[in-house]
């Protein structure tokens, strides 16, 4: 029996080298502002283990995207030191962004969100951010931090207002005043669940999109493991459903996963977010 490798669905070389991969998969471990129950710092970790058990073959796209090459970083390691922690997180995409790369960020807390997207800002016009949350994470600060997991999208939205914002079911009333004065576009999950995810939220985004996905956009049923669960949220076929036609209809650059925080003997979400990524890199890369 073959060893499986300890990488993002445990592939061998060559697929797995850096020289042929087409994605890149990062491991960001940080975890300094959450703010009910903890744990993110382990997400990335069970999301590559879990995905060892994603079969390669996806029979929708007909396909095995890993085929066009799958790469893992060493996990990041970091000092404690926000601003010199951020610095390295943006120059690590920064780095794979130059060499052609498409980099996938497996969190984490969402507040590294923020980091990520300011390499793609300095790489891209015409970009998009593309949020799939249960919360609008807009506050000025939380928590005495302006770089809070609660205010990743105010300081994304510092740099690029333009934010689509989707699922939203939770947020504070500061948020809905910022929302209404800035004209942020936010679909909110009660009227999407009675009509379901329409254009209307494709036709808004650019040509480019950076996507962000936190794992609480999900109804705790299908993702129990994350630290700030909603109920209301959104299950597994409307939700590939939509990213499906996304990445059809738009060049997505990079995108990533966060907040997962495992629950121990409680496999199913880990599982369910590493098929969410190799999903997507299907569709990035088998259409």
């Amino acid at each position: 029996m073959t060893t499986k490798q300890k990488n993002f669905l445990g592939i061998e070389s060559p697929f797995s080298s850096y020289e042929q991969a087409a994605a890149v998969i990062i491991p960001i471990p940080y975890e300094q502002t959450t703010s009910y129950g903890a744990g993110t710092r382990e997400g990335a970790g069970a999301i590559i283990d879990a995905s060892s058990y994603v079969e390669l073959y996806d029979e929708e796209l007909d396909c095995q995207a890993y085929e066009k090459g799958i790469h893992t970083l060493p996990v990041l390691q970091f000092s404690g030191e926000v601003e010199r922690d951020f610095q390295k997180i943006t120059m690590t995409y920064a780095s794979l962004l130059k060499d052609g790369k498409f980099p996938v960020g497996l969190g984490g807390e969402h507040s590294i969100s923020f980091p990520a997207y300011r390499a793609f800002h300095d790489q891209f016009q015409d970009l998009s951010i593309l949020q799939l949350d249960a919360h609008s994470d807009l506050r000025d600060s939380y928590e005495g931090s302006i770089y809070s997991h609660a205010s990743v999208m105010r300081r994304i939205y510092e740099l690029n207002s333009n934010i689509v914002q989707v699922g939203i079911r939770s947020q504070c009333f500061a948020e809905r005043q910022f929302i209404e004065k800035n004209g942020i576009n936010i679909f909110y999950a009660h009227p999407l669940q009675k009509a379901g995810i329409s254009t209307e939220i494709i036709d808004l985004l650019k040509k480019r999109v950076f996507l962000t996905i936190d794992v609480d956009f999900f109804d705790p049923s299908v993702m129990p493991s994350t630290g700030t669960p909603e109920p209301g949220g959104f299950l597994w076929d409307e939700t590939i459903e939509f990213l499906k036609r996304v990445f059809a209809e738009k060049q997505v650059v990079g995108f990533d996963v966060v907040e997962l925080s495992p629950i121990k003997g409680l496999v199913h979400a880990d599982f369910l977010a590493a098929k969410l990524v190799y999903k997507l890199l299907g569709y990035k890369f088998c259409s």
